[in-house]
């Protein structure tokens, strides 16, 4: 099975989903988030702003339109198979900002059965089993790239034809 296939079924549907619970109203949306994408990447900042955005500064903006945007892009990129190596390593660092957040934002940390632990038995927990077998599979892809079925491997097919005329 190709390893952007894999990713497709296993992880697609989550990313593009959490996506657009933070996406805005109307067409713009994709440049204006919804108070919930803040809340969800900021939960302190939001809370200590009393969930009024216009308290947090440029950045937290800037964040938050980042983060929403990778959510489709690089998931994409992924899946068709372009720049797959940087989209790859791109949501590996997308994963660790969203556990981080998850745990100190959110307070995970506080809720054992949600951070978990390794070789317990148990492979359910949030962060520690899922979030580990999620950044596996993208290091494959870092390492070895989309797979026989990508725009990448059909790039370098003609580069590679051309250089041999």
């Amino acid at each position: 099975m190709s390893r952007a296939f894999s990713f497709a079924a296993v992880l697609f549907g989550y990313f593009w989903a959490s996506g657009l619970t933070k996406l805005g109203d109307g067409a713009l949306g994709l440049f204006k988030p919804a108070l919930g994408a803040y809340a969800q990447i900021f939960p302190k900042a939001m809370e200590a702003a009393g969930y009024d955005v216009s308290q947090l500064t440029f950045l937290h903006t800037a964040v938050v339109l980042a983060g929403t945007w990778a959510e489709f892009i690089l998931p994409t990129l992924i899946v068709i198979g372009l720049a797959t190596r940087l989209a790859a390593l791109g949501m590996i660092g997308f994963i660790i900002v969203q556990s981080l957040t998850d745990l100190i934002g959110h307070g995970l940390w506080a809720e054992p059965d949600a951070v978990g632990r390794w070789f317990d038995r148990v492979p359910d927990a949030i962060i520690m089993d899922q979030r580990a077998l999620w950044v596996f599979l993208l290091l494959v892809m870092v390492l070895k790239g989309a797979g026989p079925l990508s725009l990448d491997r059909l790039a370098a097919h003609r580069i590679t034809g051309a250089n041999s005329l």
